[in-house]
């Protein structure tokens, strides 16, 4: 079937006798085909073609005399009508006689007709329709090939580039991780079938502080000087080795038959090699330097999988980095640090599953005083409890928290469940108020003040019950944050606690506008209170700066008579510690906290060892 676009593609006429070519045109105008170039020899037919160079699909067909000036007729068949290189543009030979030698086409290749000069209409109309029907299909299968096979190199591409990203880090022609570990393991296997231990290091390459760089300059220029310094280590390497990409600016450096002490050698070369690198933006020159972890395969631990020699280096890296960074630090298990942040690791799941099933509870402990005996408020302390019963104190998980980036949801949690607790007193206990401890970075987590305002407004506990503790060294480490987080708690009606005072002897300035309403005095300069004249002399001091100032103190660690009674002599303000009450785990039954607090507790405290009252107000 011939479509009307079909129409419109242009015919070529190449006939010298007018009449011959006017006859012609009558004929393909009677069946719609006004698109026609005309030519009276062989140069012209290659001009008008020409023309159509970069879409030769434009041209329908060439109707030709065998007789025409400057034209080879069986070199117009090898040049347009064979399809070769996608050109399909079939030739109508007019000859004067059809001998018996010559077919309808010349071969299935080509597209050529011979035609009687004497036609009729109807034949020519034919033979037309035909050709430019059956070029156009040879057009079409032809263009669907070539997007075939174009597919299929293209597919080869992309299988040849992903089973080379399968092995290497694109950006860095490196091996990646799974390439490394590979090879480790092929070293592991290799070792366990000869039973012996052969001598393997792997060097932990991390270029300290990269992500700042990233931060000033962007991460296109931050994957340039990645390659650079790739670009570095590779040429002092010279093929020693198998290097390795492990994560973004991490990278590894596999030495097989290496002793540890040779890898140092190697690691110094590449640290100086990094550290002398200057790296050129514009007027800008960084230098760059590098933290480098150590782990052999003869360590002490017996390594079952190439991830834990990985591990093991990255752990000794991460010491270089804590170090101070541009250093390298050998894995050894016995060392104190890192056994410290194999702890931590091992609390990462443990207080994420006590957050989930409610593992963690309150514990509340007295604040006395000292003046009557009578509790002043109570703080909450967290206790968490496993699945087998035993009770675990915060001094077990809480460091580990804090470094491992879950303190703020322990921070929150604590908060929550502490005003809670308030709502469920009776009304006769609404006095009661209860200290919060809270983490060293809480007041960096801005999600804490409107957590506040909508406990409170929603269970309808008022802001004054709560007192809010925060240590020495977190008040002065983030003095200006903390600060302006206590004066929008305070405008809510909150209380605060400067918890551990004394500890830093650093913070005596800050106290002069630090807006607390109590110091706590630390422990350690209460439980040898008695014995010790330098503790009395600043336990006085401290209580007499925090009194100018307007604040209340509470001394912690109390845990004799005796001390009960210096500490009122000297004027401080409250007491705490198991001498007054441990703390004691929440229960459910609201009559208990109620026990707890009654006045025949507390009074009994002060009988007991014979402590008078005191009526001097300090």
């Amino acid at each position: 079937m011939l479509f009307n676009s079909h129409k419109q593609e242009v015919i070529i006429i190449a006939e010298n006798d007018a009449s011959s070519a006017a006859k012609i045109t009558d004929e393909l105008q009677s069946n719609n085909f006004y698109n026609l170039k005309f030519a009276v020899n062989g140069a012209e037919i290659h001009n008008i073609i020409r023309k159509y160079y970069q879409n030769p699909e434009a041209i329908g067909l060439i109707i030709v005399s065998e007789n025409l000036p400057g034209c080879q007729i069986k070199d117009l068949y090898k040049s347009f009508s064979d399809g070769n290189g996608g050109v399909f543009i079939p030739l109508i030979v007019l000859k004067k006689n059809l001998y018996p030698d010559y077919d309808w086409t010349l071969g299935s290749q080509y597209l050529v007709h011979h035609l009687k000069e004497h036609y009729s209409s109807v034949e020519l109309q034919m033979v037309v329709n035909f050709f430019i029907c059956l070029k156009n299909g040879k057009y079409l299968s032809y263009k669907q090939q070539e997007r075939l096979l174009t597919e299929l190199s293209e597919r080869k591409l992309v299988d040849a580039k992903l089973q080379y990203l399968v092995i290497h880090d694109e950006l860095t022609g490196l091996l990646n991780r799974r390439s490394l570990e590979q090879h480790i393991q092929l070293t592991l296997n290799r070792n366990s079938s000869r039973n012996f231990s052969q001598d393997s290091v792997l060097l932990f390459i991390d270029l300290d502080r990269f992500s700042l760089f990233n931060e000033l300059e962007g991460f296109d220029v931050g994957d340039r000087l990645l390659t650079e310094v790739i670009g570095l280590i590779r040429n002092m390497l010279n093929n020693v080795g198998l290097f390795a990409r492990i994560d973004s600016d991490k990278f590894g450096l596999y030495l097989d038959n290496c002793t540890i002490l040779q890898a140092e050698i190697w690691s110094k070369k590449i640290k100086t090699s990094i550290d002398d690198f200057r790296f050129i933006i514009g007027k800008v020159a960084y230098n760059i330097t590098a933290s480098i972890g150590l782990s052999s395969l003869n360590s002490a631990k017996l390594i079952l999988h190439p991830r834990e020699l990985i591990f093991q280096a990255h752990q000794a890296c991460c010491m270089a980095k804590t170090y101070g960074g541009n250093t390298i630090w050998k894995y050894n298990s016995e060392d104190a640090a890192i056994r410290e942040r194999h702890r931590d690791i091992y609390w990462v799941p443990i207080i994420r599953e006590a957050l989930i099933s409610k593992r963690f509870f309150l514990a509340f402990q007295p604040v006395v005083k000292l003046i009557n005996g009578e509790v002043s408020h109570y703080e909450v302390l967290i206790r968490l409890k496993r699945e087998d019963g035993v009770i675990i104190g915060p001094g077990e998980f809480i460091l580990a928290a804090e470094r491992m980036g879950l303190i703020h949801g322990i921070d929150l949690w604590v908060v929550e469940s502490a005003i809670d607790y308030l709502a469920t007193l009776p009304v006769e206990q609404s006095h009661i108020s209860l200290a919060i401890n809270l983490s060293s970075v809480a007041f960096q987590d801005l999600s804490l003040l409107p957590m506040i305002k909508q406990k409170l407004e929603m269970t309808g506990v008022r802001a004054e019950r709560l007192i809010f503790e925060i240590t020495e060294t977190a008040a002065v480490e983030n003095y200006k944050q903390t600060r302006s987080m206590i004066n929008h708690m305070r405008a809510l009606g909150c209380h605060f606690a400067l918890d551990d005072f004394g500890a830093g002897f650093c913070s005596f300035n800050y106290l002069k506008t630090f807006p607390v309403d109590y110091v706590k005095i630390d422990g350690q300069f209460i439980k040898n209170l008695l014995n010790n004249e330098t503790d009395q002399m600043l336990v006085q001091s401290m209580h007499q700066i925090a009194k100018k100032m307007g604040k209340k103190t509470i001394a912690e660690f109390v845990e004799c008579p005796k001390t009960i009674h210096f500490l009122r002599e000297i004027g401080i303000d409250y007491g705490q510690g198991y001498i007054f009450g441990k703390p004691s785990e929440q229960l459910l039954a609201r009559n208990a906290f109620h026990d707890l607090v009654s006045p025949p507790v507390q009074p009994e405290i002060f009988t007991q060892f014979k402590i008078e009252p005191c009526s001097r107000y300090s």
